[in-house]
């Protein structure tokens, strides 16, 4: 091998494959099987070989290729379908585009580290954005023991080896509750799936407020729900029908925000004037709803700039560093003030 130059005969003998071979695995060929491709298409990543020229055609003029792969959910059951993840996928398209960038959706809904392998071992693009933790924190962590061509959108948890960039959510959720005890509401739910990291976060930042306000932490003012309407409405149905009092709502996710306020307008209960509502996300609907909901808002712009910069632009410790996006508190009529 040339010092400095990797050929395709070179690739061709660290492969233990035939020239021919390596090069109909560079081109996708349905004639090589997929571990070959993979073992190549790995080879030719690390020794720098440019492949991607081999590639079947694409749009013209790209500069590079980010692959999106979206982890089965954990919390949010709707996945792509979600309002937020729609607006987070097009926050990554823009800051592609920008940088002259195609993206690649992949099929895959990767749910164990064997899933994760294979996302990033067949894919040829430059980099792997994973939307979403779910429950593969350690998952992650194993994967980044061999890769560093990925990053996560999702919460910055203990001993984690990966980069993430998301949101500050523990500070999202003290916000939101505060707002709401600053406005004397004294009984505030929480509602949604705590055991989704993000919503784990939020959680924990509306603990926070409530100690900080001398609040009493009633575990029946802690009611989990999915990431959808119909699971919040039917939770604050039972919440109602149990004869719970409670005056405020802090919701994980703007749907599940609009389906506590149906439940109570079924109810027959004035939002604000019984409850007070906030939620999370700040989707485009949030402000079209009756009535216009308050909300923590995600900058998904900011946050599609971070990871495709974290992926075309890796070098050193920065570009490996997680990062939060700051939240901001947007006040509208469902908390009244």
């Amino acid at each position: 091998m040339s010092k400095g130059v990797t050929r395709l005969e070179d690739l061709a003998k660290m492969a233990g494959v035939s020239i021919s071979t390596a090069s109909r695995a560079l081109n996708d060929s349905p004639a090589v099987n997929m571990r070959t491709k993979q073992t190549i298409w790995k080879l030719a990543r690390e020794m720098d070989y440019p492949f991607r020229r081999y590639m079947p055609a694409g749009p013209i003029g790209a500069e590079a290729t980010i692959a999106i792969v979206v982890p089965r959910p954990q919390g949010r059951d709707s996945g792509m379908s979600d309002p937020f993840f729609l607006e987070l996928l097009a926050g990554v398209g823009e800051a592609a585009s920008e940088r002259g960038c195609d993206v690649l959706l992949s099929h895959i809904a990767p749910a164990n580290f064997e899933d994760l392998s294979v996302a990033m071992t067949t894919s040829r693009a430059e980099g792997v954005i994973f939307l979403g933790q779910s429950s593969l924190h350690a998952a992650f962590n194993r994967l980044s023991e061999t890769e560093g061509r990925f990053v996560v959108w999702g919460a910055q948890l203990p001993e984690q080896n990966y980069c993430s960039v998301g949101s500050d959510n523990p500070m999202g959720g003290r916000r939101a509750t505060l707002h709401l005890a600053r406005l004397g509401r004294k009984r505030i739910v929480f509602l949604g799936d705590t055991e989704a990291p993000e919503a784990m976060q939020r959680h924990r930042g509306y603990l926070d407020a409530l100690e900080h306000q001398k609040l009493t932490i009633d575990p029946d003012l802690i009611v989990p729900a999915h990431f959808e309407v119909e699971s919040a409405e039917a939770a604050i149905d039972s919440l109602i029908h149990r004869g719970v009092a409670f005056d405020g709502v802090v919701a994980a996710s703007d749907l599940i925000a609009l389906g506590a306020i149906r439940a109570l307008k079924h109810a027959g209960l004035s939002v604000p004037g019984d409850v007070s509502v906030v939620g999370f996300d700040n989707v485009p609907f949030a402000r079209y709803s009756s009535p216009a909901l308050s909300t923590i808002a995600q900058d998904t712009a900011k946050a599609g700039r971070l990871m495709v910069s974290k992926l075309l632009d890796a070098s050193g410790e920065k570009a490996s560093r997680s990062e939060r996006v700051p939240t901001d508190l947007i006040i509208r009529e469902s908390c009244g003030g």
